[in-house]
């Protein structure tokens, strides 16, 4: 609880200084004098610099354009221009200035021709804070969302193959993630709640790259259940799916042991049909 008020306040705190930081931009003119095109000008200038990868130099420009100039036609890419300078500097404060300039750009701008790069960026604002697989996942989680949605929504974006392949990477880490928990519970003998994050996991991502270890380990764990005939399919996944698999020898042998089936149930004796009968 304390943490998330902390976050909330870092949040607000930094809000309030985009906010002054607009301010002050729009009593400083830095626009040259006798210069007819300022937003151009400011436009170009703030390219350059953010080439050199100068971002605090190229947002006084971008910021500037976007509060000075409301009806040029270069606001809507400096205000993609400002997530830009945000997302470049790459720390925690930033990023989350960064989410909300791309956020603003989709609600002012969202048939833009630009709307894909906005979507992609703002996915990636999350990206870039994801944690170890054995930490929390949360701006995991975020970023799957937005990059799914950037996927949806712009099937012909020229950004479209590397979404994808973010978007892979993201849900590669929930997965593994999600395996660690499962194999913790595996390896602590505490199957039913190894049986049930292990099937979580295939029913979330089914192309995880390393799910043959997802399969081995929910197999062995219903075979330690005494659900053995539950537990061929998964063996049999893996030996048809992998080629190579540290796993698969393993299963190979674990498919040669009969199943054994389950026991038929018993025949009623005429004497106990007899007793169980309802009285006249």
């Amino acid at each position: 609880m304390i943490c998330r008020v902390s976050r909330i306040v870092v949040v607000a705190s930094l809000f309030a200084g985009l906010a002054l930081s607009g301010a002050c931009s729009r009593d400083k003119n830095i626009v040259p004098t006798g210069i007819l095109e300022g937003d151009k000008y400011l436009m170009d200038r703030a390219t350059e610099l953010v080439g050199k990868k100068k971002w605090f130099q190229a947002r006084e420009y971008y910021r500037q354009l976007v509060d000075n100039y409301p009806q040029s036609n270069y606001r809507p890419d400096a205000k993609l221009g400002l997530g830009d300078t945000y997302l470049g500097e790459k720390s925690a404060e930033s990023l989350v200035l960064a989410q909300n300039e791309f956020r603003e750009f989709l609600t002012f701008f969202p048939t833009h021709p630009r709307a894909d790069y906005a979507q992609y960026k703002l996915g990636m604002c999350h990206f870039l804070q994801m944690l170890a697989p054995d930490r929390d996942q949360t701006e995991t989680r975020e970023a799957i969302a937005e990059l799914a949605l950037f996927v949806q929504r712009y099937p012909n974006s020229t950004l479209l193959e590397e979404g994808r392949q973010k978007f892979r990477e993201a849900r590669n880490r929930l997965s593994e993630s999600e395996y660690k928990v499962g194999y913790f519970y595996w390896r602590n003998k505490w199957y039913p709640g190894a049986i049930e994050r292990f099937k979580a996991l295939l029913k979330a991502d089914a192309e995880y790259p390393k799910r043959d270890g997802v399969y081995y380990h929910l197999a062995d764990s219903l075979v330690k259940m005494g659900r053995r005939a539950e537990a061929v399919p998964y063996f049999d996944r893996l030996v048809k799916e992998f080629e190579q698999s540290e796993y698969l020898a393993k299963a190979q042998l674990a498919l040669q042991e009969p199943v054994e089936a389950p026991p038929a149930p018993a025949k009623k004796t005429e004497k106990a049909d007899k007793s169980g009968a309802p009285g006249r």
